[in-house]
């Protein structure tokens, strides 16, 4: 007869001891790694503890009585300060320059004009609306200038006032009403 070859047994002991082994190891690894570093505290709390405590750093929210007393700062006082009207100025330049003739001379002055306002921007609609008769006017009063009127700073602030006037008594008569304060010149040449 033959003889028999001898059954292998199964040791399950074995089988359990180093296929089951590692992942029992591995799951009681992760759950006490999970009970020790995991927060206690959902994403939401830990978000709302930390606003409160950088608001009552900030001093926007009281502090509970008594903690941290002898290392808080000293709280800002805030002043109401009275508020005060102030009033925007408006400009507006003339596009083109302005070149005439000056008063019994050959000499001729060649000026670019700005002009402003602290009334509403009614006023710079105006003078953008009648640019055509502001530009007359604006001409005829600095031709009525002489070379010796013009020269310097005092003649540049009256040739200024001047213009200032023709312009609010035409809008005066075009609008019913003038509201130019300033006028500027932002070049200025003589020859």
């Amino acid at each position: 007869m033959a003889e028999e070859e001898p059954k292998k047994k199964f040791n399950f002991k074995k089988i359990a001891l180093f296929g089951l082994g590692p992942i029992v190891l591995i799951g009681i690894g992760l759950g006490v790694g999970a009970f020790l570093f995991m927060p206690t505290q959902t994403p939401v709390e830990q978000v709302e503890e930390l606003i409160e405590k950088k608001l009552q750093q900030a001093g926007q929210l009281p502090s509970a009585e008594g903690e941290g007393e002898e290392n808080a700062e000293p709280q800002k006082v805030y002043k109401d300060t009275p508020s005060t009207d102030t009033f925007v100025t408006s400009y507006y330049t003339f596009p083109d320059n302005f070149t005439t003739n000056l008063k019994a001379s050959k000499a001729f002055l060649q000026i670019s004009v700005g002009v402003s306002t602290q009334y509403d921007e009614t006023v710079i609609e105006n003078v953008e609306l009648h640019q055509l008769a502001l530009r007359s006017e604006i001409l005829g009063v600095v031709s009525e200038f002489t070379v010796e009127q013009v020269e310097g700073k005092t003649g540049r602030d009256q040739l200024a006032d001047s213009i200032k006037d023709a312009i609010n008594v035409r809008l005066e008569e075009l609008e019913g009403f003038g509201g130019v304060e300033g006028v500027f010149f932002t070049s200025f040449v003589l020859q």
